[in-house]
């Protein structure tokens, strides 16, 4: 938090910023939140309290007002990654967890009412995802890249295309998470929420498993079976983060000649695994499920947005042009 906060709470108290990280992490224990969401959370709820430092807005005593106010202030900013100001997304997952630190510290009795609840929130479009999304050539094209590039590359850019997990959760993997039931590979790992979750490797995605294990086994001079730690890892034996999964989408997309390189990230190969499942008649159930989505509606998202586009008139328009132009 920049600068030193004196805020006054109910009761004539003060509450110091110490007392406010207290706050925040009191409300993010209450919550079944995986650790990436915390995070995430924290760092929300500390850039508002910065901008209510900077903007002399007591957050105890703040009114929609003054969150309409921060919110817009937001729809301003830059993101540094796409050089664009911040998605409506994005400032309405921030709003909503403000709203439900400051419903936490309603019930608490800190403040009489909880002012996000008034306040004006962005408009967001549930029809369709905001994430870029790639053909299943464009995901063959990807992982021909990955397999020239490195085994490591391959092996993890498979698990994310075959199984559509969350870049977090593929991050997280560790090699005890590995293993067989009931004649299937498989492997565990905590979804969203924390929730314990397992999902069947097909005998293409264990391949590229095995023979990025295999080459990091002959590396260190040991069996595989004697590797230990993260699934994967960078050269210095460290897990790979989020970051360097996501320059590393954009990099080999780029090789690849994907028209939309600049613009795809990991989460582009969730959706496809989203669609391209569906196109393939895989039922939506089976998705939701292999997603881990508690709610269906998101699913289906995926899978409007698919028919948004295979479906879209022009190409009707388009090929009766076309015929019309072949009479003549």
């Amino acid at each position: 938090m920049t600068g030193e906060l004196s805020i006054p709470v109910q009761g004539g108290a003060l509450a110091t910023p110490q007392e406010y990280v207290d706050f925040t992490e009191a409300w993010l224990a209450n919550r079944r939140l995986s650790a990436n969401t915390r995070d995430a959370y924290r760092r929300d709820v500390r850039g508002y309290l910065s901008w209510c430092g900077e903007h002399g807005v007591e957050p105890l005593q703040a009114r929609f007002t003054h969150v309409n106010e921060y919110g817009r202030w937001l729809e301003s900013c830059v993101d540094q990654r796409t050089g664009r100001t911040i998605a409506a997304t994005t400032v309405a997952r921030k709003l909503s967890g403000l709203s439900s630190w400051y419903e936490f510290l309603h019930k608490l009795g800190m403040i009489p009412a909880n002012p996000v609840t008034g306040a004006d929130r962005p408009s967001v479009e549930r029809d369709h995802s905001a994430t870029i999304g790639m053909s299943p050539g464009e995901v063959d094209a990807l992982l021909r890249a990955a397999a020239d590039d490195s085994p490591r590359h391959h092996a993890l850019l498979t698990l994310l295309a075959d199984l559509g997990l969350r870049v977090g959760e593929v991050c997280k993997l560790d090699l005890t998470d590995l293993g067989h039931e009931r004649g299937h590979r498989t492997v565990r790992f905590s979804g969203k929420g924390g929730k314990p979750r397992r999902r069947a490797l097909a005998p293409g995605t264990a391949a590229a498993l095995d023979h990025y294990l295999q080459q990091r086994a002959a590396q260190v001079h040991v069996a595989v079976e004697d590797l230990s730690g993260p699934v994967f890892v960078s050269e210095s034996g460290r897990a790979l983060d989020r970051h360097a999964v996501f320059r590393l989408v954009r990099r080999l997309a780029e090789r690849a000649g994907i028209p939309s390189a600049a613009q795809l990230s990991p989460h582009s190969l969730r959706h496809a695994f989203a669609t391209t499942a569906r196109g393939e008649g895989v039922p939506l159930e089976d998705v939701q499920d292999a997603m881990g989505h508690a709610d269906p509606r998101t699913t289906r998202r995926y899978d409007r947005d698919r028919h948004n586009l295979d479906r879209d008139p022009s190409y009707a328009i388009w090929a009766a042009r076309a015929r019309r132009g072949n009479a003549s």
